[in-house]
């Protein structure tokens, strides 16, 4: 369970508290369905920004996120920033219940027997989560970075007179599982269990503890109010959202099947690094940085309201545990 359940003492838990997996799975694939409807618009953004390297001669498709918004906007409509999130909405049910729900059950399974949930154990409880969410995250990611970075390659390529086909999720994942099998949809899955198992590590400890900062609900649950829990996820989200950005360049930029014209090819997690350093510098890990927070902060600030206003509960007319 997770550090907002406590008796006004943090990181306690009662123990006499059962898990109860099923609302929670509910819960969570809630919460990924609505923050990702939300912010879609800005991880496209996110992810051309990151994908963008910049020429010999300084050059570059989008000067900032306003400016890659707006010519988005502008080249593909409405719409356009929607691009992908078809199989980013199937997918992150899923994703967000696996995610959620493993954290919480080993924060469960981790608390000592005087209830206590030491941050050693809540780091360990988030990595693992981490790490078993990459099971869907990766393939999830490789899609949809396909249909989001799409309109840009396309983009540069009628720039130099040619013309660059479109292809739907679904004939993409069936070519990758025809030509390398059910591994071909698991390109990056280092970079991505790099990412999301730091990023897991650093949010979950860092949102419970926040969490219980605030002031409990009155009805004797022991839970944050609603704008605390709300509060928690957009700080924490953001916080490790930054920290993690250059882990996700790196897997944004290996998981990008079809390149730009004169733009490089990475053989692995080294080489990406190694070359993006060489010709952008440094700060080439922080592309779509701000991008990245504005992104994961309402989208992890929504997911932990909906998560712990119970919604799956109300929804199964069960007890929220």
């Amino acid at each position: 369970m997770s550090g907002s359940e406590t008796n006004k003492t943090p990181l306690q838990q009662p123990q006499h508290q059962q898990f109860a997996l099923l609302p929670k799975i509910i819960n969570g694939g809630i919460a990924g369905i609505i923050g990702v409807t939300c912010v879609f618009p800005l991880d496209l953004v996110k992810t051309r920004l990151q994908n963008q390297q910049v020429g010999p001669n300084g050059e570059r498709m989008y000067n900032s996120m306003f400016d890659c918004f707006r010519k988005t906007y502008k080249a593909e409509g409405y719409f356009g920033m929607y691009r992908g999130s078809g199989v980013n909405i199937l997918l992150i049910t899923p994703e967000k219940a696996i995610k959620l729900t493993a954290n919480d059950y080993f924060r469960h399974k981790l608390t000592t027997k005087d209830g206590k949930l030491p941050l050693t154990s809540q780091m360990v409880a988030g990595g693992l989560a981490g790490a078993f969410q990459i099971i869907v995250t990766t393939p999830m990611e490789l899609l949809k970075i396909q249909m989001q970075d799409a309109g840009r390659v396309a983009a540069a390529a009628k720039l130099a007179g040619k013309t660059v086909e479109k292809v739907s999720a679904t004939q993409l994942a069936s070519q990758l599982i025809r030509e390398k099998g059910i591994f071909g949809l698991y390109k990056g899955i280092g970079a991505t269990g790099l990412r999301d198992v730091t990023f897991s590590v650093i949010y979950f400890p860092l949102f419970a503890t926040l969490n219980d900062l605030g002031p409990r609900r009155n009805d004797g649950s022991g839970e944050a109010v609603f704008w605390c829990s709300f509060l928690a996820g957009l700080a924490a989200g953001s916080t490790a959202a930054l920290a993690v950005n250059p882990f996700d360049v790196v897997k944004t930029r290996l998981q990008a099947i079809k390149k730009a014209d004169g733009e490089k090819e990475f053989k692995g997690i080294s080489d990406c690094i190694t070359k993006t350093l060489k010709h952008e510098g440094p700060t080439a890990f922080f592309k779509g940085g701000l991008c990245r927070m504005i992104v994961i902060a309402p989208l992890f600030g929504i997911a932990q309201t909906v998560y712990y206003l119970g919604v799956a509960e109300g929804l199964l007319g069960v007890q929220k545990k």
